[in-house]
């Protein structure tokens, strides 16, 4: 707690639990942790409890908490200039700008900043609309794209339900080779049948109809699917076959996450749009964006974008980015998210299914990862939620905050994690299982 604050931690969460309304969640059933500090990998609570950080909050803190150099800069340009309409250019912003796109690789021009990801989303679905004049979107049924109008409708799981008051959003099946929705049973056929599908889900749309396929690289929130070999590709195809813009999701998975710039750059494929947040600063300040290709950027030279955003390009968020990038880059935190995911993580996860038949699937790629838990090995039925809050229990009374979605451990540490960080998590994924009684 804060030396100055003379409240006691009793005082301060009935205050939370009073004045606080929290996302997705039953208001009257929540005990959050009252977080006081977070350096590296660790995070404190009032209490001055150190926890081990294996959630990279939302994963998003890719540089880890507190990095000294990013911190800096955000104080440096608050001193300088801390605020700016979006009508004005800025020095931060003329540099973040040039250093996302110069990581997004060859074909991209232009950024629009937005607030996060869920904007982003929202606005390259519209720069997709306009350019196309159609206003289809289609998206897959395991997808997460933000709370938004659009975004939340384009997300695919059941939390679009309530929120389905955006319209023009289609949904499909994209390649998930353990729970296969197309009987498949190797990865090429899933591949295949999965872009079979996604074409009839075209054809019976009507692809004149079709603005954008809006596609997460790799799913995350959703369970961390890393896509097959040449289904991107093949998307991209189809894509072209019919005029349809590709928006590919990058808000989670993008940099540094997978242990490259983008994750897409593993997948042979250039979207016309791509929409990142989180890894670009680490959720350091709020902050997201969408990336033009130059075609598109073109087209809007003489063509009115109808949209804006109050803090789009702000300085401090514009500063966290250039110092952020910079550290990921001078700290090689990429080759180390692929050097821990294919030399530590991987392997270690493997050898935790093989001791927890309650671990039906290991899957992921870089710092990116999820153990998919299981009733049964055979009929893949997924562990229920109250077995879930008691594995969820167990990781945190041993020190280890968890990122727990649905019947999924997401194995997802910011992207400095060491091999005895991991080595550490990994006994105490094993511990907690036993004690949970799997």
């Amino acid at each position: 707690m804060c030396v100055a604050d003379k409240r006691s931690y009793d005082e301060l969460k009935k205050m939370d639990r009073r004045r606080n309304f929290y996302s997705w969640s039953i208001q009257g059933t929540l005990d959050p942790l009252m977080v006081s500090h977070a350096r590296g990998m660790y995070v404190y609570d009032v209490e001055g409890r150190e926890y081990l950080d294996f959630s990279s909050q939302l994963v998003n803190v890719n540089i880890g908490h507190s990095h000294p150099v990013v911190v800096q800069a955000i104080a440096d340009q608050a001193a300088q200039l801390a605020t700016v309409a979006p009508a004005f250019s800025s020095i931060p912003r003329v540099d973040a700008a040039t250093m996302v796109v110069e990581r997004a690789g060859e074909g991209f021009e232009k950024v629009f900043f937005t607030n996060g990801g869920a904007d982003a989303n929202e606005n390259a679905i519209r720069a997709a609309r306009l350019f196309t004049g159609r206003t289809k979107v289609l998206s897959t049924y395991r997808s997460y794209h933000g709370n938004t109008g659009s975004a939340i409708v384009a997300t695919g799981d059941w939390r679009r339900q309530p929120n389905e008051y955006a319209t023009g959003h289609v949904h499909f099946y994209g390649p998930f080779a353990y729970r296969s929705e197309f009987f498949s049973t190797s990865e090429e056929q899933e591949c295949e049948r999965a872009l079979a599908h996604l074409e009839r889900v075209m054809q019976g749309e009507g692809p004149d109809t079709i603005a954008a396929v809006l596609l997460e690289s790799v799913p995350g929130t959703a369970g961390i699917m890393v896509p097959p070999p040449g289904y991107l590709a093949g998307v991209r195809a189809l894509c072209d076959r019919y005029g349809i813009m590709l928006i590919l999701d990058e808000v989670m998975c993008g940099f540094g996450r997978t242990g490259s710039w983008m994750a897409f750059h593993a997948h042979d494929v250039t979207p016309d749009l791509i929409t990142f947040a989180k890894g670009v600063n680490s959720g350091y300040v709020p902050v997201g964006g969408v990336i033009f290709s130059s075609e598109l950027a073109r087209y809007f030279d003489d063509h009115m974008f109808p949209g804006g955003l109050t803090y789009s390009g702000h300085p401090l968020a514009m500063a966290s980015i250039v110092a952020a990038l910079g550290v990921m880059e001078s700290e090689k935190m990429l080759e180390n998210a692929t050097m821990i995911g294919e030399e530590h993580l991987r392997g270690g996860l493997a050898q935790l299914a093989s001791s927890h038949p309650v671990v039906g699937d290991v899957r992921g790629v870089g710092c990116f990862f999820a153990l998919d838990l299981v009733v049964d090995p055979a009929t893949k039925e997924p562990l229920g939620a109250p077995a879930m809050g008691a594995i969820k229990k167990e990781l945190m009374a041993r020190n280890l905050l968890p990122f727990v979605v649905d019947n999924r451990i997401h194995v997802v540490p910011p992207l400095i994690v060491t091999p005895d960080q991991v080595a550490q998590a990994l006994a105490i994924y094993d511990e907690a299982l036993t004690a949970a009684g799997f």
